[in-house]
């Protein structure tokens, strides 16, 4: 029985890659470049970086493309600066001022703790204007590049973590060193946005690096560089193992889980990995009322 861990026939098998995007290249960037080096055009990503962020980014290569719907849920930390002193149209340095520069260098370290406090947890956060989501089909960054106001709504998020490691006056800006760990869909420029808007000196980002995204990390990230002297791929296999928990399941079982039959129910809220005697991964199984149900099966009958 061929596994997901075995060659698909082409480049290097089905797995998960984690890169170290370099800044200036667009995510889809990295993307096309791996396509060339792993040898497939099967090739995707869990969760956009914008093109002056650097940091994780988690590609899928041939199957491992259908595990990356599993992926983009995953919290993000990350490390990043805000620069107090001036609001821009994007929330970070590649939009122009909405404001002339206020001195920030000033700012009470009281009054920063509560602001980065009240920014802190569940809260409700409206995203950058100028960001890919869609207003009536159209993306946001596109309407407001044509001239168009667009007020998002706000979304629940969740920072779980937001420390400011180090203050830095840059003339009459005030520069910050902090570090946020976020619930997917969480807009780190909107929180400098926020941040410089709740102590009425304006603020934007100037540096982004994306550390981690769920258990990956930058510890196992590969530069371009990297991925081009050695390409490889952590088989999917190993990745469920990290990922989710696990179910092995016996010959009659993994049977019917190659014609997409159902399982007895595993008891787990989320998916499961389904694990076949000899350590093949089978399938991705989730629990509903009639049992635990395909969510991906990767070692169909035959």
């Amino acid at each position: 029985m061929r596994g997901a861990g075995d060659r698909a026939g082409t480049g290097v098998g089905d797995g998960i890659l984690v890169v170290d995007k370099p800044a200036g290249w667009t995510s889809h960037d990295v993307v096309g470049r791996c396509r060339r080096l792993l040898s497939t055009r099967r090739v995707g990503h869990a969760g956009t970086l914008d093109p002056a962020a650097t940091g994780v980014l988690v590609l899928g290569a041939n199957r491992g493309t259908k595990f990356l719907t599993h992926l983009v849920a995953h919290d993000k930390e990350y490390t990043a600066t805000v620069r107090l002193g001036v609001a821009t149209l994007t929330d970070d340095a590649e939009g122009e001022p909405l404001t002339d520069p206020v001195d920030a260098t000033g700012v009470d370290p009281d009054a920063l703790a509560r602001a980065v406090a009240a920014l802190t947890g569940p809260i409700q956060q409206v995203p950058s204007s100028v960001s890919a989501i869609k207003v009536d089909g159209r993306r946001s960054y596109a309407r407001v590049r044509g001239g168009q106001e667009v007020d998002l709504p706000a979304r629940p998020v969740t920072v779980s973590r937001f420390d400011v490691l180090a203050r830095r006056p840059e003339g009459p800006y005030l520069d910050l060193d902090v570090v946020v760990a976020v619930s997917s869909g969480t807009y780190v420029r909107a929180l400098a946005r926020d941040l410089g808007r709740a102590l009425h000196v304006g603020g934007h980002l100037t540096a982004l690096r994306r550390t981690r995204s769920g258990p990956f990390t930058l510890a196992e990230a590969l530069t371009l560089e990297e991925v081009e002297a050695q390409p490889r791929v952590e088989p999917l296999a190993a990745v469920a193992r990290r990922l989710f928990p696990v179910r092995d399941v016996d010959d009659r079982e993994a049977d019917n889980l190659a014609h997409g039959g159902f399982l007895t129910a595993t008891g787990v809220d989320g998916p499961v990995g389904a694990f076949a005697p000899d350590g093949t991964l089978l399938a991705l199984v989730q629990d509903t009322p009639r049992g635990a149900k395909p969510l991906l099966v990767l070692a169909p009958a035959g």
